[in-house]
């Protein structure tokens, strides 16, 4: 308790300002004044200027620097001295209150990296002496031959060997539909199989996966955040000897040591110290109310200076799930929405994301499918259901055509929507192509105008993804935005952002998913979709949407400028009412406790001003 109270601990430093106000509020009126043997204000000076003492004599000895805390601790001393009490217990329990407001302001310990680690795969299953031997992930060696189970994280970067799956790959590029991988195809750390068993060849060590890589990338960028330094402790240095100075120059020509203690009271900064905390936690609480959580001061500071923004596409601009954006009959003897029936009866009992967003979109027709009386489910290829007296393949191209379905009349109907990005199912009725279904991750409504207010309030937008080039164009020209790089890697997307990070153009990433971690931690200032994002983006990020509503973008952006005009306001001002008070004090119109009541309007002051941010409405 002795420790967390002389380091400032927030809940100890509470219990000390709540009771130091009391003590303060008793000394003022007198009520104990014929009571006590010492006045009252010595609980303030003892339980909020103690611990000041301590960290401002720790700065000097230790660390060789000046801190506001040193120009405090001599307004303290010098109050004590001269028997002033509640002006050296006022001027410790503002500056508390200041270390309170800091600490509520600033942001949780980041947890994005341990998380990462948390979902490292612990074990893998190694094929040797013809049966299966559960192992520590960290034991594989290359060229071990590897067995993984449906549902299970592959714990090694390797090559297939034997077996066809799909893999939900969201874990590294962000897309939003898993990818179908067989024999000869490369699988990562991190990423699920989805569908049946395979084997793989293990073609790196643990510790050398893409997973671990990101957890040191991410470690490294999360090292190279220089933390906020507030205004008052870059400028201590100057103040202390400007507040000296000032108070020796009063004693000489005066020749009243009283009014040189007055003048090191009243140029004690602590409205100046208030200045940045009060506007940030009022900027902070304006967002909350809009579902934006900032994260600490130092990430509004940041935000606040952006002038570019990356979004990801899937969960950022789009809503993440596959929908159906069309159904084509290329045959005569059914209608487009016979194929989005029979696309829809054979996709009933998968379990394949595809299959879902196809039963889903034709159950909000309220359509009846019939019953199937046959399902077969070909990994990576497609399925097959025979009921209501036909037979139905959807699937890949390939898996009609190993059907001798000939599809080219599909295919060339498709193309169009594979053009624009689309994933396209192939169907077939009793050996003969009847159309396909379309499935695309669809573009949020509200995209196209959160980028044009960004680039009307001077704020280029760029797109960084993983999935391909079609997809990444179509959403790009759909939301309005130019510069588009796609087929991107988690380290990839960090090398872009970190060539223009601490630029003249800084720059935000926007982004749900753990791939978007390393970028979102690399950028000048980063922000997570909450709702939708996965547990590490979020951690990783300065800002956090909470209902994943990124029209709240260009409102984030325009609070964060004017809060930090209030603080830059709120310091000029605390500066101005400090020297009023210097030169008065110096010509004796103040004393120390009137001095010190001075002193308190400036706080007040900066506290009223902060909080008119609170009025501050999202468009």
């Amino acid at each position: 308790m002795f420790k967390n109270w002389l380091e400032n601990e927030p809940k100890m430093t509470l219990i000390c300002a709540v009771t130091s106000a009391v003590s303060l509020i008793l000394s003022i009126t007198g009520v104990l004044k014929n009571i006590l043997p010492v006045d009252i204000a010595w609980i303030a000076i003892v339980l909020c200027g103690v611990p000041i003492l301590v960290g401002a004599a720790k700065g000097v000895i230790f660390e060789r620097d000046i801190k506001a805390d040193l120009l405090v601790s001599l307004a303290l001393i010098a109050s004590v001295a001269t028997k002033e009490f509640f002006a050296a217990g006022e001027v410790a329990l503002i500056m508390q209150i200041g270390s309170l407001l800091e600490d509520y302001t600033s942001g949780k310990a980041r947890e994005g990296i341990e998380k990462l680690i948390k979902i490292t795969p612990r074990t893998a299953r190694v094929l040797r002496d013809g049966g299966t031997v559960e192992i520590p992930a960290e034991e594989v060696k290359i060229g071990d031959v590897l067995r993984v189970l449906a549902g299970e994280t592959i714990p090694v970067d390797g090559t297939i060997l034997e077996g066809t799956t799909s893999i939900d790959q969201s874990v590294m590029t962000g897309e939003s539909i898993p990818v179908d991988k067989c024999a000869g195809d490369t699988v990562s750390s991190g990423t699920v199989n989805q569908f049946g068993t395979f084997t793989m060849r293990a073609d790196s060590l643990s510790e050398d996966s893409s997973l671990q890589r990101m957890v040191r990338l991410a470690e490294e960028a999360e090292e190279n955040k220089a933390p906020i330094v507030t205004a008052a402790d870059q400028w201590a240095t100057w103040l202390v000897v400007i507040a000296l100075t000032c108070a020796v120059l009063t004693w000489i020509f005066t020749g009243q040591f009283m009014r040189a203690v007055t003048v090191l009271v009243v140029f004690c900064p602590c409205a100046f110290i208030l200045a940045t905390p009060t506007a940030v936690l009022a900027g902070i609480g304006n967002a909350a109310r809009y579902g934006i959580i900032v994260r600490s001061g130092d990430a509004l500071e940041k935000l606040s200076k952006i002038r570019r923004v990356a979004f990801d596409k899937t969960g950022t601009l789009t809503y993440g799930k596959p929908k159906v954006t069309a159904a084509v009959s290329v045959s005569e003897k059914f209608t487009d929405e016979d194929v989005l029936r029979l696309a829809a009866f054979a996709e009933e009992q998968s379990e394949h994301p595809l299959g879902r967003a196809i039963a889903a979109a034709y159950e909000e027709k309220g359509g009846a499918r019939g019953k199937i009386e046959d399902f077969r489910l070909t990994a990576g290829q497609g399925v097959s259901a025979r009921g209501n007296g036909m037979t139905v393949l959807a699937g890949k191209e390939e898996f009609l055509a190993a059907a001798g379905i000939d599809t080219s009349a599909s295919r060339n109907a498709g193309r169009p929507e594979l053009e624009q990005g689309a994933t396209v199912v192939y169907l077939a009725a009793d050996g003969e192509a009847v159309g396909f279904v379309a499935l695309r991750d669809t573009l949020r409504e509200d995209a196209a105008e959160t980028v044009r207010k960004l680039i009307e309030a001077g704020i280029t937008p760029m797109l960084l993804t993983g999935d391909n080039a079609h997809a990444a164009l179509s959403a790009a020209s759909a939301a309005g935005i130019e510069d588009v790089r796609s087929g991107l890697l988690p380290e990839e997307k960090m090398k872009i952002i970190r060539e223009s990070a601490g630029g003249e153009e800084p720059i935000c990433m926007v982004g749900d998913g753990v791939n978007d971690a390393l970028a979102l931690t690399a950028a000048d200032a980063g922000i997570a979709m909450g709702g939708i994002g996965s547990d590490i983006a979020v951690e990783a990020a300065d800002a956090v949407l909470v209902s994943d509503d990124i029209r709240r973008l260009p409102y984030l952006f325009r609070l964060m400028k004017q809060v930090m005009r209030k603080v830059h306001v709120n310091i000029a001002a605390s500066l101005v009412i400090n020297l009023t008070a210097v030169v008065l004090s110096a010509l004796g119109v103040l004393s120390p406790v009137t001095g010190a009541l001075w002193h308190n309007c400036g706080s007040v002051f900066v506290v009223v001003n902060a909080a008119l941010l609170l009025r501050v409405k999202d468009e």
